[in-house]
């Protein structure tokens, strides 16, 4: 199975063209954010300042993929169908932050959304909100594209006091079928505590595969590790024994290894 190392850049959507042309209207830029009035101060704090919400989505239809009732595997027609749709989601928001000449995308979140009216048609949708340097340096990737993370404005805060910066935000992912016990494998756990070793083993090995993955792509991004590492499981509707799990994190690496933490401004509410 070929899983993309990072998002494919995406052609700009012509609704968010317009909607990018029209905030730049009069010579002055009209931004967007979904950060919260602190991480917004915050990150001003840092040096930056965000230009715009921007976003990108994917219908995808997922495919059908036979497993052996009593063999645990990995699904790799699902996992590449999941693997896909979130890439395509985020390089399209990609592709917004770049025709705004952001440096990076703060705040992102990865959303999925299920269908009534469509059992095997999911949604993915990626949000963010893109921020860009105010010395006048760049401060994208290697290969010239704005840096993403899912982290806060205040965890992006603590990263750039510290020397840190973002370089991707890096997921991995993994569909694994868990094999069926037998008949005589049941028969001799009733009535007893005793570990489940078949299932214990391939949700082992279903995390492991997931996280190997997530690591590789921070590898090949040049990072120096990556933070706010999350690892879920979602059942979907693939049916029984089923489950995909979901490793997500921002790769960071070190940019200012000599700078010294800096104590934040605290936003004081007004009293009467």
């Amino acid at each position: 199975m070929s899983m993309p190392v990072s998002q494919q850049p995406q052609q700009l959507q012509q609704s968010a063209a317009q909607r990018i042309s029209a905030a730049n209207q009069g010579g002055k830029q009209f931004f967007t954010s979904d950060l919260s009035v602190n991480e917004f101060v915050l990150t001003q704090q840092t040096g930056f300042e965000p230009i715009g919400m921007v976003m990108g989505t994917c219908f995808y239809h997922i495919g059908m993929q036979p497993s052996q009732w009593s063999v645990s595997q990995e699904l790799t027609v699902l996992t590449q169908a999941m693997y896909t749709c979130r890439e395509l989601a985020m390089a399209r928001m990609e592709a917004e932050a770049d025709a705004l000449g952001a440096d990076g995308i703060i705040g992102v979140q990865l959303r999925s959304l299920n269908y009534l009216f469509a059992g095997d048609v999911l949604e993915f949708m990626a949000v963010g909100t893109a921020i860009k340097a105010t010395n006048g340096q760049s401060y994208r990737t290697p290969a010239g594209r704005p840096f993403s993370s899912h982290l806060s404005g205040q965890d992006f805060w603590t990263l750039w006091q510290h020397g840190w910066l973002p370089r991707a935000l890096v997921l991995g992912t993994c569909v694994y079928h868990i094999a069926h016990m037998t008949f005589r494998q049941m028969l001799r756990q009733i009535g007893q505590n005793v570990e489940l070793q078949l299932f214990s083993q391939a949700a082992y090995d279903a995390r492991e595969i997931a996280m190997s993955r997530m690591q590789y792509e921070g590898q090949q991004v040049g990072a120096d590790g990556v933070v706010g590492v999350t690892v879920d499981a979602s059942e979907w509707a693939w049916g029984e024994h089923a489950i995909e799990y979901f490793a997500l994190g921002t790769a960071v690496s070190r940019v200012h290894p000599d700078r010294e933490p800096v104590q934040p401004t605290m936003v004081m509410p007004l009293t009467g």
